[in-house]
Formats: structure tokens, sequence, C-alpha cells
């Protein structure tokens, strides 16, 4: 399987900006380990079409995780606006201070050692270690799950047939290029054995794949069916002073859009109470805001008033109207402005 994986990555491997390409890989171009790191944390519960962007820009911003660890804080959650998961963005910066501090500004090269930054979990460990330091670790994400199974021709439902498609995938992974083949099966997965109508006439493996030779391929892996989201509501209070500052407020550390700025508002839940950050006639504007979060939909109404204060109640602060950028909210509170503005 490798022999023919490797094959067929090098000459379809994808152009990513994080990724060296094999051939240069086999001239000796030694790959980043901040950039490995850096597009793994990116690309946690996001696509690559999504994270391209916020790469090139984070790494124009900040090229070397030395240069990372001295941002300030505000200035990494603002670039990182609207990849969402925001706790993996305050993870970044702890780990970028930690190997900083701790490392010298050099990434740990093993998979327990990696393990020990903050936010790197199994999985990243395993995909930095492969991919940066050329180790022969098992890296399992959605597309090498969904070719094991296919290849494999397994019909246990995921998550529960993780662990043995782990163990598949091990067995698959050589001792010589481990880091070109990680990213051969990613790329397979991605471009060739996609979830819905997968290119078998073209895929490298079709010789030996047990799900196209039983006919199954296509309706695999299986999955436990998952449980509705609930829906969750709540009011956003968009205010301005005289002076067009915005009122807002900065959320806690923990729990969901950490340390972002975004609306006064109310708790989030079945029935909220409306929390006017002050007193004053609130208007609604007549439409909501509607985002789906990792475990529930939210409906948030937009009210609007002019504040009639030239300081912020306890627990906000203003923005000043020339150092407000929309682009530096979370989706959500963004959304929130959209509607206030056209409104």
């Amino acid at each position: 399987m490798s022999s023919a994986l490797l094959a067929w990555y090098d000459v379809h491997a994808r152009e990513l900006p994080w990724r060296v390409s094999p051939s240069d890989r086999q001239a000796g171009v030694v790959p980043d380990p901040y950039r490995v790191w850096l597009s793994e944390i990116m690309l946690q519960q996001t696509t690559v079409a999504a994270v391209k962007d916020y790469f090139h820009r984070f790494t124009f911003r900040w090229p070397t995780v030395r240069d990372l660890a001295a941002a300030q804080d505000e200035d990494v959650m603002g670039e990182w606006a609207g990849l969402g998961y925001y706790a993996r963005a305050r993870n970044l910066l702890k780990c970028a201070r930690h190997v900083t501090e701790a490392h010298g500004g050099i990434f740990p090269d093993t998979h327990d050692e990696l393990l020990t930054l903050p936010g790197v979990g199994p999985y990243t460990a395993a995909a930095i270690a492969s991919i940066a330091f050329d180790r022969p670790e098992t890296v399992l994400d959605g597309n090498v799950e969904r070719v094991m199974a296919r290849f494999h021709d397994i019909h246990d439902p995921l998550p529960g047939s993780k662990s043995r498609l782990r163990d598949l995938a091990e067995g698959h992974t050589p001792l010589t290029r481990p880091g070109d083949h990680a990213q051969a099966v990613m790329d397979l997965g991605a471009t060739v054995c996609t979830p819905k109508s997968p290119a078998c006439g073209i895929c490298p493996l079709m010789p030996d794949c047990q799900g196209r030779l039983a006919g199954t391929a296509a309706e695999l892996p299986k999955k436990t069916p998952k449980k509705p989201k609930p829906t969750r509501y709540g009011y956003a209070y968009v205010a301005r002073d005289a002076s067009g500052g915005w009122l807002m407020e900065r959320r806690p550390d923990k729990g969901l859009l950490g340390g972002m700025l975004g609306w006064p508002g109310s708790d989030w839940s079945e029935n909220p109470s409306p929390n006017p950050p002050f007193e004053a006639d609130w208007h609604d504007i007549g439409a909501e805001v509607r985002h789906t979060f990792t475990h529930f939909h939210l409906h948030l109404r937009v009210l609007t008033a002019p504040m009639p204060y030239t300081a912020a109640p306890a627990g906000l602060h203003i923005v000043a109207k020339h150092d407000f950028r929309p682009s530096d909210l979370p989706t959500v509170m963004r959304k929130a402005y959209d509607l206030w503005r056209d409104h």
C-alpha cells in the first residue's frame, strides 16, 4: 500500500503553503516545525480552504514561533477571528510562549515530548512528529479513517471503530518517508477517496481495496447517528456613544468565544432573560442571528440603542470608532454587527 501511495503522492501531492513538496523533501529541504504545528492547530475542525488565508496572514505577521510568542493577545485573537474554536487561539499563544521559554524556540521532535506542549493532543503530536521530523507515527484524521475503512472494508461504525482503524493505519506506516506517507493518505482521502462518489477509477490503491471489490466503498465509513442539536436563544445589545465608540465586552477566557470581543448580551439558553447593559429604549431590529456551534444552534435577537453615557458600565468598555474592526469579531458577533449595519 505505502509504495503505491508514495508513487502517486510524488506526482499528485497538493500544493499547500505549509507543506514541503515531495521533490523538495527528497532534495533535502526540511519542513519548518513551526509552520507544521501552526497549520495543524488551524486545521482542527476546519477545512484547508478556510485555513489558507489565515495561515498566510499569521506567518507574514509572525514568521517564527518566537515572533508569535511576543505578540499581544488581542492581536492574535483578532487575526484568528472567524476561524472558530477560539480555545485553539489561546492555546496557540500558550504553546508558542512555552516553546520559546522552555525549549529556546525549538520544537521538540518526539511524540511524547510534543504531547507536553499546551494544546497539543495525540493527533497533533503524531502529525508534527511525522510531517516535521519524519518519524513513523500514525496520523489518523477523518480522511485517513475513511481510506482505512474502505481499503479494509470495515463496517463497524465510527467513533467506536477508531482504535481499529488506527491499528490498521499504523500497520501501513513505513519506516521510509513516514511523513510523506502520512500526507499521502490524507491527500488521497481529500481528493480521490472522498466522502461522496469516490473516484475509484483513478485511485492508486484500487487493485487491493476490499471495499471496492465488495461494492461497499461508497457507504463507508459507517457512523453512529448523532443526536440532534438543541437550539438556544439569547439577546445581543449593540450600542454606540456620542463619539461613535462601541460598547463591548471581552468574554471570559474559558468557555465559548473565550477571550474574544463581543456585544453585551444575555445568557444563551432555551428561555433567556433580557439583560441590557444600561437602561434605555432598546429597539429590536426585527432580525435575528442564526449560528451553529459544535453542540447547539443559536438564535440571537439584536437590539440597539444610543448610549447616553461617556463611560462604560462596569465590566464593559468602549472601543473607539477608529479602533473598531468588524473582522476582529468572532463570526456570531460579526453577524450581529452585519444585521445592525443593514438595519
